[in-house]
């Protein structure tokens, strides 16, 4: 099971979840109790025991009973303990388990009746608290509270002669709790916050190893096509026309050191490509690798918006023809809400079905990605010329002014 890195930026650090989520799923007891995060807690959590401390006095006010003082001195102990312990605990469990820990808070309180009597209720701000650091949903965090606030004014005014001192300590319990239900809840808005960032990190993170091995896939694929066909050229033209052998083996070396180029830029993300110069590029690949290419004169027809996306469609569909197709005519058609790539060659595979596949190569995955993510379709097929059909519909609503 992978470990959930704690969280180490500004706040607190408290792994509070609200319980509907569900436990924090970063640490299980007993490691719960002596976590870095809910030793933040205690820090806090230890100068609030100075109510519970104050009891002291009350409790040893029968100075004639050594165990019952004893046993009221070990009570505020582990009456101390339990509530720094009560929310690191209740973190890890769902809804049911928090509420078990908050009634486990409550009775503990209890027990401190035959030396505190009434004034029990002071204590009960504690159980506010846990409540609060519970994250419960509002309404039955609001229901606690003022279970609390007012069990605690009835026993006052039971025990009392009424007076406005009377409010004093439910007024107490009913604002601590609430503000700590408050600031627990800010924390555990952070904290999914936090992990909400941590997720948007990773899927961009996947997203842009996948641009960058797709288009290291689109510029090596076509220039390494390209050089290949011009390799075999050169080398059946070296005996019979070493001048246009050279030139060839020129052409490969400017290619290559193109497609070098193109790397470093695609790595680095600045790589632009145009149209306009996919349309010259497939020109020479189509003529050296023998292929009659039918191209239009220009790509003023696309919208400045999606000249970068037709110079995909055109790459990939262009080296597809001369890997693949066995073709000896090619024709580009470029409107401006589309893009058609046909040629004569063998066409695409029929399936055991009697449907055409469009044998989705890694490079065809990778520009349907493309052409899909901007809201676009690309489709194959057979073509009017016989062979394979490429055709990339453009998204209209992104079509923008022609330049």
């Amino acid at each position: 099971m992978t470990k959930i890195r704690e969280p180490r930026r500004f706040g607190p650090g408290w792994p509070i979840r609200p319980a509907g989520a569900g436990p924090d799923p970063t640490t299980a007891l007993p490691g719960a109790l002596a976590s870095r995060r809910a030793f933040s807690w205690y820090l806090g959590a230890t100068f609030s025991l100075f109510w519970v401390f104050s009891t002291v006095p009350a409790i040893l006010r029968e100075p004639g009973a050594p165990l019952e003082n004893a046993t009221g001195i070990a009570l505020v102990l582990l009456f101390s303990v339990c509530f720094l312990a009560a929310p690191p605990v209740a973190w890890t469990f769902g809804t049911r388990g928090r509420v078990v820990v908050c009634l486990a808070v409550l009775a503990l309180t209890l027990l401190f009746v035959p030396w505190l009597g009434p004034d029990v209720v002071g204590l009960w701000t504690y159980v506010g608290v846990t409540v609060g650091m519970c994250v419960f949903s509002w309404p039955r965090t609001i229901a606690a509270i003022l279970a609390l606030t007012l069990g605690a004014l009835v026993v006052r005014v039971l025990t009392e002669p009424w007076s406005d001192a009377l409010l004093v300590q439910p007024v107490i319990i009913l604002s601590i709790s609430l503000m700590m239900s408050a600031f627990a809840r800010t924390i555990a808005v952070v904290n999914e916050l936090r992990a909400t960032q941590a997720e948007l990190e990773a899927v961009t993170a996947e997203r842009e190893r996948g641009r960058v091995a797709r288009d290291i896939h689109d510029i090596l694929g076509h220039s390494l096509t390209v050089i290949t066909v011009k390799s075999e050229l050169a080398a059946r033209l070296l005996d019979v026309d070493p001048g246009r052998a050279r030139a060839e083996i020129q052409d490969v070396e400017t290619i290559a050191r193109g497609a070098l180029a193109d790397v470093r830029a695609t790595v680095s993300g600045v790589r632009g490509t145009t149209a306009s110069g996919e349309l010259a590029a497939a020109r020479g690949a189509l003529d050296a690798a023998g292929v009659r290419a039918e191209l239009p004169s220009s790509t003023d027809v696309v919208p400045a918006a999606q000249r970068e996306l037709v110079g995909w469609v055109i790459r990939e569909g262009v080296t597809n023809v001369v890997r693949h197709a066995g073709a000896s005519r090619c024709r580009i058609r470029i409107a401006e809400d589309s893009v058609t790539i046909d040629d004569d060659g063998t066409g695409p595979v029929v399936t055991a079905v009697g449907g055409p596949s469009a044998a989705p190569s890694t490079g065809l995955r990778g520009l349907r990605e493309r052409v899909e993510s901007v809201g676009g379709t690309l489709e194959v097929g057979r073509g009017e010329l016989g062979g394979f059909a490429l055709t990339v519909t453009l998204p209209r609503a992104r079509a923008g002014i022609r330049s």
